[in-house]
């Protein structure tokens, strides 16, 4: 099997995961199991290495071309093969690493409202233990100091991450493959149009790579992450997951709480006790704080307007700001 021919290539937190599963299920179509293999985001590597003891063998990413290309080793003949990796619309190398090994490439990005965007965004990192900070303003305010490697939470291991504002550049991130591949072989999508009809976006896509448009593809809806009330209890809920699944790795705190958890009697309780005190409905955003975003964000979207020729400025509400 060769390189992948497509690469739905981000953002994250648009639909990215329930596109990549209504496509694995059509039979011209080849997925791996590991959705977002991360590959050719040389720069976005995490600073954990495979050789790390502590990350369990099942969810290493592929370091060499050799293992990346073994991903597709079941591919049938005839089948298109693609990937889903969304951090490849972040990463600077991504697009010309691609288009070094499969210059023919077709590429579908899904871009979502920035100031949605971040605060789920921030969400996903928070439920990762990459952030501690669970104010979306307070965490904003970091940025700067987390660009000169401060105040750097302790388990994040990608820290280039943390600056969300950073990851607003849509405009920039598509010319970035425009320039490798072309605008005939890219598919840009608004999340919008996808969340309100994902089947119809199937069927486009499915038109894009030149399969069978009509074959019955089903709708998939992924749930959304809950808001994350208490970092504290979040990370020691994650203790406790990681020492129930990996025994051998747990230290001494989250044996004990995988331990308790895990006790037939009491396992049910503690867990609906612990959800309600972690986790939360997501919350309503701050008037205020919201206008404060769609300011900061009202030129990117008036050029990401202009560069798809769509009035994305009234779609996303940015014509009613102030």
């Amino acid at each position: 099997m060769g390189v992948p021919d497509f690469f739905i290539v981000g953002h994250q937190k648009c639909g990215t995961t329930a596109l990549y599963e209504m496509l694995r299920g059509h039979p011209e179509i080849f997925m791996p199991t590991l959705k977002e293999p991360r590959f050719f985001a040389t720069d976005l590597r995490s600073r954990l290495r495979s050789e790390d003891s502590e990350r369990p063998a099942d969810n290493l990413l592929p370091y060499t071309f050799e293992d990346y290309l073994a991903l597709f080793a079941d591919a049938a003949p005839g089948q298109l093969a693609g990937e889903a990796s969304p951090q490849y619309l972040r990463s600077h190398a991504a697009a010309g690493a691609i288009a070094e090994v499969q210059p023919q490439a077709r590429i579908i990005a899904i871009l979502r409202e920035p100031a949605s965007f971040v605060r789920s965004f921030h969400q996903q990192f928070l439920h990762a233990n990459q952030e501690t900070e669970t104010d979306l303003r307070r965490a904003l305010g970091l940025e700067a100091a987390r660009r000169e490697g401060k105040q750097i939470p302790r388990g994040c291991h990608q820290p280039s991450e943390l600056a969300y504002c950073e990851h607003v550049r849509y405009v920039e991130q598509l010319q970035r493959f425009e320039s490798a591949f072309g605008r005939e072989r890219m598919l840009v999508l608004i999340y919008d149009d996808f969340r309100r009809d994902n089947l119809s976006s199937g069927r486009e896509i499915l038109r894009f790579l030149g399969v069978d448009e009509t074959y019955p593809i089903e709708a998939v809806e992924t749930k959304p992450l809950g808001e994350v009330r208490s970092g504290a209890l979040h990370r020691l809920t994650g203790a406790a997951r990681r020492a129930r699944r990996h025994p051998a790795a747990a230290g001494p705190v989250g044996a004990a709480l995988g331990t308790l958890s895990a006790l037939p009697a009491r396992s049910s309780t503690l867990r609906g006790i612990s959800r309600k005190l972690t986790y939360s409905e997501p919350a309503v955003p701050d008037p205020e704080f919201a206008i404060e975003l769609r300011r900061r964000f009202a030129g990117e979207v008036a050029a990401l307007s202009d560069y798809l020729g769509r009035d994305l400025v009234s779609l996303w509400g940015y014509d009613s700001i102030g």
